[in-house]
C-alpha cells in the first residue's frame, strides 16, 4: 500500500533500467509514494534499444509519459572498463542523446514541457582524479576523471551538459543525481566480475563460511576508505529529484547522493565477516592494488535543495542484504 502521496501520482513515468538494481528500487519507491504500477513503464532492451532515436521516439510518444528516470546504463567493473572503453562511452552517451532529445520533442509537441521532467543518474567516477575529498559538485569538470573509467565517466558528464543546454534553450526541466557506491537486496552479487564492493564481500564471506574455508584473501592493505549507500535511499533520492525538477526551476544542478560517512575496506570486511558469522582469518594481499586512499561524497546540496538524507545505517543495511542473499 502507498505510504506517502507524491506529486508524481498523476504522471506516466518511464524508468529505464527498471528491471535492474537501482531501477527496480525506483519502481518500488514510486509505488510506495502513490504512483500506480500501471502508470510506470519499464522498457526492456530486448525490444527497445534506447540507443536508437527511433526507438526512443516511439517509447516517449506511444506511452504519453511525462517523467523519465534514466537509470539504464552500460556498466561494469574496472577490468570491463579497461577492456571495452568504446562500448561504455557509446552506449551511455547514445542512450542519453536519444532519450533527452526525444523527450524534449514529444513534450514540446504535446504542450506539456512545463509539466514534465527528466532525471539522469550520473556517476561518482566523473569526479576528477585529484578532486578534493569529500567530492563536492563544484569540482565536476575541474579536471579529468580516472583514466580507466574516463569514457564511461565523460559520457555521464555529457548527459548533464546536454540537460543543462536543453534547460537554457528549451526550458526542459531535469535533475542530475550522483549516487555513491550502492549496496542492498537485489544486487547482482553472483557476478563477481561486476558486483559492487559490499555485495562482492558478502558473497565471499558467506561462501567461505558455508565451505569452512580457513581464510578469505582480500586485495590491498584494506586502509582506503569508501562510502556506501543503501539502494532504497538511492531510489528515494531519484524520486525526490523528479519532484524537485517539477516544483523548482528545473535546472539540472548536480546533486550528490551519499551518507557523508566513510569506512575503511578493512573495517567493512571485518564487519561483514562478523555479520555473516565467518570465524576464519582475513588475509590482506598487499601485492595487489588498494585503490585511491579516500573516495566519498558531500551530500549537503541534496539535503539543502530537496530535503533528502540517507536513512539506513550501514550495519542494518548490510544485515538486510546478507539476509536477502542467504535466502536466494
Amino acid at each position: 500500500m502507498p505510504t506517502t502521496s507524491t506529486m508524481l501520482a498523476d504522471h506516466a513515468i518511464i524508468v529505464t533500467g527498471g528491471a535492474g538494481f537501482l531501477g527496480s528500487a525506483v519502481v518500488r519507491r514510486l509505488v510506495a509514494r502513490g504512483v500506480p504500477l500501471a502508470r510506470i513503464i519499464i522498457p526492456r532492451s530486448a525490444v527497445c534499444d534506447l540507443r536508437d532515436r527511433g526507438a526512443a521516439r516511439a517509447l516517449l510518444r506511444s506511452t504519453g509519459a511525462t517523467i523519465v528516470v534514466h537509470c539504464a546504463g552500460a556498466v561494469g567493473g574496472l577490468q570491463a572498463n579497461r577492456d571495452q572503453p568504446a562500448r561504455f562511452f557509446f552506449d551511455n552517451a547514445a542512450m542519453a542523446l536519444s532519450l533527452i532529445e526525444e523527450a524534449r520533442g514529444a513534450w514540446s509537441d504535446a504542450g506539456v514541457l512545463a509539466r514534465s521532467a527528466f532525471v539522469q543518474v550520473g556517476s561518482m567516477t566523473s569526479y576528477p582524479e585529484h578532486a578534493p575529498v569529500p567530492y563536492r559538485e563544484e569540482a565536476l569538470w575541474t579536471g579529468y576523471p580516472p583514466q580507466d573509467s574516463a569514457p564511461y565517466a565523460v559520457a555521464k558528464l555529457a548527459a548533464w551538459q546536454m540537460l543543462d543546454a536543453y534547460h537554457r534553450q528549451y526550458a526542459l526541466r531535469s535533475a542530475y543525481v550522483i549516487p555513491v557506491n550502492l549496496y542492498g537486496p537485489g544486487d547482482n552479487i553472483a557476478d563477481v566480475r561486476n558486483a559492487h564492493v559490499c555485495g562482492s564481500l558478502i558473497k565471499r564471506f558467506v561462501d567461505a563460511r558455508r565451505s569452512n574455508a580457513p581464510e578469505v584473501v582480500c586485495w590491498g592493505t584494506g586502509a582506503p576508505t569508501r562510502e556506501f549507500l543503501y539502494i532504497d535511499d538511492a531510489a528515494d533520492g531519484c524520486v525526490r529529484a523528479a519532484e524537485h525538477a517539477l516544483a523548482g526551476t528545473g535546472e539540472p544542478v548536480p546533486m550528490n547522493l551519499g551518507t557523508g560517512s566513510e569506512i575503511s575496506i578493512k573495517g567493512l570486511a571485518e564487519l561483514i565477516a562478523r555479520l555473516v558469522g565467518y570465524p576464519g582469518r582475513i588475509v590482506w594481499d598487499t601485492s595487489k592494488p588498494s585503490g585511491v586512499a579516500r573516495r566519498t561524497l558531500d551530500p549537503s546540496r541534496a539535503r539543502a535543495l530537496m530535503g533528502w538524507e540517507a536513512k539506513m545505517p550501514l550495519e542494518a543495511g548490510l544485515r538486510s542484504t546478507i539476509d536477502w542473499y542467504e535466502s536466494q
